[in-house]
């Protein structure tokens, strides 16, 4: 099989010769994996890795982005970010609140939003081409991203609060992400003519120990935004990988009834999400994109450990299809090279 006749095959519930796989890491991780193989972009490190799928999103074309004196800038949807050192490297924080201030819906209104007509979608049938026989995705965790990215520019406690009594002004920021995505990706999927596979796209709907909402307040808020979205998708031939965070083991037969393909990130440790455990309940309904613990698992474990947990998920978790093994986050900068190494060698070693 080709890496895309992989991944397509998984995404149909077949059985693939192999488990396709895929990669996510922090800027420090990619940064020490570029040096350690000496190549200097993401497609030539997902070539080293071995990876099935590649990324390809239209180039911002729009008012330059800022960058203020501190190293913090500011993007188009008007979010201050600032990198914020810890021990490992630095994480880049939200760092002002603009939507925060926001009372009435005239104000969002009157918000300098971003178009979807700041990228350059003719360059996506060239981006498209380099890729011969590989899977192709595009979008990202931020596409949508009802919950997570508007708190960067409103404050968590106020969205949440804004959730919880359906606030107007809330709605309104929902639906300004929700056009620009709209309009956004399927510019994307109209240049690339049937040669994009998958769309990622996200939501932070869990915490570590139980979803941040109710099924019901999924079914209300989102679940018909969701489904436009991915009907959307589908009616290009491509599939949906829905990245979120932490326990949504409770909302996935929502996720399955508006038509989620596959949920990405599958972290083990939060409740209900043990990927084994996941399979025998929702095997052959919703295709797992993740499950490779980097949640402080593979930052201890033994090169001998990951390598035998890492067989484990791709000949049970794989088994029959509906399977994609990759990091169940970012890999994360605390994590030993030659662990996060020994993840992709035990999956060529699979291969072979």
């Amino acid at each position: 099989m080709t890496p895309r006749e992989r991944v397509l095959a998984a995404f149909h519930y077949q059985q693939p010769d192999f488990t396709p796989c895929d990669y996510f890491a922090t800027p420090e991780i990619r940064q020490a994996l570029l040096n350690h193989f000496r190549v200097n972009d993401d497609d030539a490190l997902r070539d080293c890795l071995g990876t099935d799928i590649r990324y390809v999103n239209p180039p911002y074309t729009g008012p330059p982005r800022q960058t203020l004196a501190d190293g913090s800038t500011i993007d188009e949807w008007g979010v201050c970010r600032k990198p914020v050192s810890n021990q490992f490297g630095d994480y880049a924080e939200a760092a002002s609140q603009p939507y925060a201030a926001f009372e009435t819906v005239e104000d969002v209104d009157r918000f300098p939003w971003p178009s979807p007509d700041w990228y350059d979608y003719d360059a996506i049938p060239a981006m498209c081409a380099k890729h011969g026989n590989l899977a192709i995705g595009t979008g990202g965790f931020f596409v949508q991203d009802f919950i997570n990215r508007v708190a960067m520019g409103r404050g968590v406690e106020q969205t949440l609060i804004d959730i919880a009594e359906e606030n107007p002004v809330y709605l309104r920021m929902v639906e300004v992400r929700r056009k620009f995505y709209l309009q956004h990706i399927e510019r994307i999927l109209q240049k690339a003519r049937g040669r994009i596979d998958m769309v990622l796209c996200g939501d932070d709907f869990g915490s570590q120990r139980s979803p941040l909402i109710s099924p019901d307040k999924f079914n209300c808020l989102y679940a018909p935004l969701k489904k436009e979205f991915f009907d959307m998708i589908h009616s290009y031939g491509a599939k949906v990988s829905h990245h979120c965070c932490g326990s949504s083991r409770a909302l996935i037969p929502q996720f399955i009834a508006c038509g989620m393909d596959a949920l990405q990130t599958i972290q083990p440790q939060a409740t209900g999400m043990n990927p084994y455990e996941l399979k025998k309940d929702f095997g052959g309904k919703i295709v797992f994109h993740g499950a490779v613990d980097v949640q402080g698992w593979l930052q201890r474990a033994t090169p001998a450990e990951i390598r035998a947990e890492v067989h484990h998920l791709m000949d049970e978790v794989g088994r029959g299809g509906g399977f994609i093994i990759a990091p169940c986050h970012q890999l994360q900068p605390d994590t030993p090279l030659e662990n996060v190494l020994a993840v992709y060698n035990a999956i060529a070693e699979s291969r072979r």
